[in-house]
């Protein structure tokens, strides 16, 4: 399968340069919104580079975040959610009467992110956003719309930046479709 994985070629959609400026225009808006005692959780794996860039980015903006990850799972090794969203490991940070801000790498479902933000409210967050590198432009099995979005993209399986195919691709350092085959 290893093989077949390498041979699939990608084709890109956003170039690194586009993600960079996109990333510090995404910090300058959440650093707009003027957060106390900010605290951004990661949902891993796919978006740990996006969140490590992002929180570099609100560091020049002038804000000091926290950061812990969230571990869920509901891809496991293929191209579509089974639907059940799992934690495989939560947060350590007490959030009761934080500002939480959510980064994921990609709304498509939206099931983790809805599943993610009702946890963190339920956990007595002051307040709860999201933030989400692509939002893809699918129908979505639960209402949910990101507070803070860096790219819309058409219904297309991507890769790239974080984001992978039976965890290949993550290193790429632009985002692009996956060509099927």
């Amino acid at each position: 399968m290893a093989g077949v994985l390498a041979a699939q070629a990608v084709t890109p959609l956003f170039s690194a340069e586009r993600i960079a400026e996109r990333v510090e225009a995404l910090a300058g808006e959440i650093a707009q919104s003027s957060p106390r005692d900010l605290i951004i959780v990661s949902i891993l794996k796919g978006s740990f580079i996006f969140a490590a860039d992002l929180i570099r980015a609100l560091h020049r903006e002038g804000l000091a975040p926290e950061i812990d990850f969230i571990f869920l799972a509901s891809y496991g090794t293929g191209t579509a959610s089974g639907g059940e969203v799992r934690v495989l490991r939560g947060v350590e940070t007490d959030l009761a009467g934080r500002e939480v801000v959510i980064v994921d790498d990609i709304l498509d479902s939206g099931r983790t992110l809805a599943f993610a933000k009702a946890l963190f409210e339920r956990s007595g967050a002051r307040s709860v956003r999201t933030c989400v590198l692509v939002d893809k432009q699918v129908p979505r099995a639960t209402e949910i719309e990101p507070d803070f979005t860096g790219f819309r993209c058409p219904p297309v399986f991507v890769v790239g930046y974080g984001m992978d195919l039976a965890h290949r691709y993550r290193e790429l350092p632009f985002i692009g479709e996956l060509a099927e085959g």
